[in-house]
């Protein structure tokens, strides 16, 4: 006997078939740069320790982190494009949008901090405060909307996750760029010795 809660993952997942083809291009768009964000970061590190290189242990929760993320919002997605998308109109797609735009940048400038560590310092501080900061604001809606009836516990579950696999990752990230970017000359070397 399936257990009720999964029988509630099930009819969420399964409102997948009410998608439009607009909803299908917001969908693949968006899990799809997030898979684009694991690949490359679990090919960078599996890549470099395939090379021989020590990466501190605390650099694979990037990719452990990333990958939770991207199974939250691939489930928590289906329900913003469906039976939430009309509640989201009320100001969460806003809170949505800031929140993903401060975590790009926040991905950007830490890439970018390789060849500039210091300059990138605050705004790498700043965005990704940010995209705490509105994840929170983010959560107090979707409490707002649970208590009145306007959400479900595969909702509130997904973001959940969301916020350990965001929060696994950025701050993982963080640590291994605070901490001069261990293993990652290495990695470099060794690829450009094979591309030669």
């Amino acid at each position: 006997m399936v257990s009720p809660f999964l029988h509630e993952v099930a009819v969420y997942v399964g409102r997948i078939r009410q998608f439009s083809r607009q909803d299908w291009i917001v969908y693949v768009t968006w899990v799809g740069l997030m898979l684009g964000l694991f690949a490359a970061t679990a090919g960078f590190v599996g890549v470099g320790a395939a090379f021989g290189v020590n990466f501190p242990a605390y650099v694979w929760n990037v990719p452990i982190g990333t990958l939770i993320f991207v199974v939250a919002i691939a489930i928590d997605t289906i329900g913003h494009r469906t039976i939430y998308k009309e509640e989201l109109k009320k100001g969460e797609a806003l809170v949505h949008h800031i929140t993903i735009a401060a975590g790009i940048s926040s991905c950007v400038f830490l890439v970018m901090a390789w060849d500039h560590p210091n300059f990138f310092r605050a705004p790498i501080l700043v965005t990704i405060g940010l995209s705490i900061i509105y994840s929170l604001v983010d959560e107090f809606m979707h409490w707002r909307r649970y208590l009145t009836h306007h959400s479900d516990r595969v909702e509130m579950w997904s973001h959940f996750f969301i916020l350990v696999g965001h929060g696994t990752m950025i701050l993982s990230w963080w640590h291994w760029y605070d901490q001069g970017y261990p293993g990652v000359g290495d990695t470099l070397m060794a690829l450009q010795n094979a591309l030669r």
